[in-house]
């Protein structure tokens, strides 16, 4: 009969001062050890070395008065470590728990590989007639008694619960055999260099902004995802003739990649964008179009008509001035747009200069030969009239002015940890984002892109934003 715990197996569950993997520390590890019949039970508090927040703290009931008396990880690592070797590693969002205890042995210069395997995972294929899998569900479903939840080692003991039950319904070879199922690596993860690989499987599975970069270090692809992890390997999946996928397509080698975790939505888009931006990636067409702004200024010659002509962000400042209409990312779009506009609303289109015809030779233009022009060309319409009807057709593309008399900063927080990151903004131009009020990062910027994001975001009712 095939035993998933034929195989010496350590069932492990971690709390932690939060969800990032590279900013949170462990508070408490609990482990299962199995070698066949032998089964034993091993907990430790674990001291962090930072503040416990209040969230976590009413959560779990470990105080940070119960972590200050315990010993810090480092103190640990060796028994851990030698707990841990040679087992497989058993645990409840499995990427979680190995990937913090991965970067806790990486602090002390220590490797730990182990093979993983994630019982939310089992638990689907064991039973996908359930649309829930957490360890909540999984308990109430499987009526698993448990008098500590959120305690490590009561968490531990609850995935060996499960998986003894589930061998008892479904029979043991069929945990088994789902259990090697899932122990396959992905194809598209086996297929990398080993560099590679080890690069990807050390992404977290939180939300940021990712880079691939090509052998001779050009930047290849920038994307954003809410789980890293996942996101990536996705670009080197394997795809049937005809399938569609989210995520492009790299044709050509890939060397590294990068990736900087994200906050929150918003600051996710913001680092996007900076990235985009600075890495100019060949396979972002989005990037090449970043940079350019224009807008269409109202201006009265000395005939006394008003012309809409573009002009570049670089030359006013166009968060102060009025009369301006549309953001375009370059002259051609924004004479384009002009162009469409007269031609619906009858404007004359030698007038606001987008036909090139002499109306001071009298000739008429095209549009008022098919009379889609009132004849402000040839005298027909008087300026006062054209003017009112042009700023009438315009009045949807207005610029908004700034809104507020300052900077103000756009707050992100995590409830978690307490985090807070603050993005700067003044006149719709970015400058730059900070963390619990430390110094500024990123690049200072105006973009369309950025103005639609900080618009956007704006309008959301329970958006924080503070005058500094």
């Amino acid at each position: 009969m095939n035993n998933l715990f034929a195989q010496p197996c350590a069932i492990v569950d971690l709390e932690t001062t939060g969800g990032n993997i590279a900013r949170d520390r462990i508070t408490e590890v609990g482990m299962v050890l199995i070698d066949g019949e032998r089964v034993e039970r091993l907990s430790w508090l674990v001291n962090p070395g930072q503040p416990i927040p209040p969230f976590i703290e009413n959560m779990t009931g470990i105080s940070n008065e119960m972590a200050a008396a315990a010993p810090p990880f480092s103190a640990l690592a060796d028994d851990l470590l030698s707990r841990l070797q040679g087992r497989l590693l058993l645990a409840h969002n499995a990427r979680f728990d190995y990937g913090f205890l991965k970067n806790e042995f990486r602090r002390q210069g220590l490797r730990f590989q182990a093979r993983a395997l994630c019982t939310v995972k089992l638990s689907r294929r064991l039973y996908p007639q359930h649309f829930k899998h957490s360890l909540d569900s999984l308990i109430a479903r499987h009526g698993i008694a448990m008098p500590e939840r959120h305690r490590a080692l009561a968490d531990a003991e609850a995935v060996y619960r499960f998986i003894q039950i589930a061998s008892a319904e479904l029979g043991e070879d069929k945990v088994a055999h789902e259990a090697s199922q899932l122990l396959s690596q992905p194809a598209e993860l086996s297929s990398l260099p080993a560099d590679l690989q080890q690069q990807v499987e050390d992404m977290p599975d939180s939300a940021g902004v990712y880079a691939l970069f090509g052998e001779d270090g050009r930047a290849l692809y920038v994307g954003r995802a809410p789980n890293l992890y996942r996101k990536t390997l996705g670009h080197f999946a394997e795809r049937k003739p005809g399938q569609k996928s989210h995520e492009a397509r790299i044709d050509e080698p890939v060397a590294r990649v990068e990736w900087r975790e994200s906050l929150g939505d918003f600051g996710g888009h913001l680092l996007e964008l900076q990235w985009l931006s600075r890495l100019q990636p060949l396979h972002n067409p989005r990037a090449r179009m970043m940079g350019e702004v224009c807008t269409l200024q109202l201006q009265t010659g000395e005939d006394g008509f008003m012309r809409a002509t573009p002009v570049s962000a670089r030359d006013i400042d166009f968060t102060r001035t009025g009369d301006l209409y549309g953001l375009f990312r370059h002259a051609r779009e924004a004479r384009k747009a002009l162009a469409q506009i007269a031609l619906a609303q009858g404007l004359c289109q030698s007038v606001l200069g987008v036909e090139q015809v002499t109306s001071r030779k009298g000739q008429p233009c095209a549009a008022h030969q098919i009379r889609r022009c009132r004849g402000a060309c040839v005298g027909e319409e008087e300026a006062d009239s054209h003017n009112r009807r042009l700023k009438t057709a315009l009045q949807r593309l207005k610029v908004k002015p700034w809104p507020f008399e300052g900077a103000v900063a756009v707050a992100e927080h995590d409830e978690v940890c307490g985090d807070v990151v603050e993005h700067l903004f003044d006149r719709w131009c970015y400058l730059g984002s900070r963390r619990n009020g430390g110094a500024l990062e990123g690049e200072p910027a105006f973009d369309l892109d950025y103005y639609k994001l900080l618009e956007s975001e704006l309008r959301k009712p329970d958006r924080e934003v503070r005058a500094l």
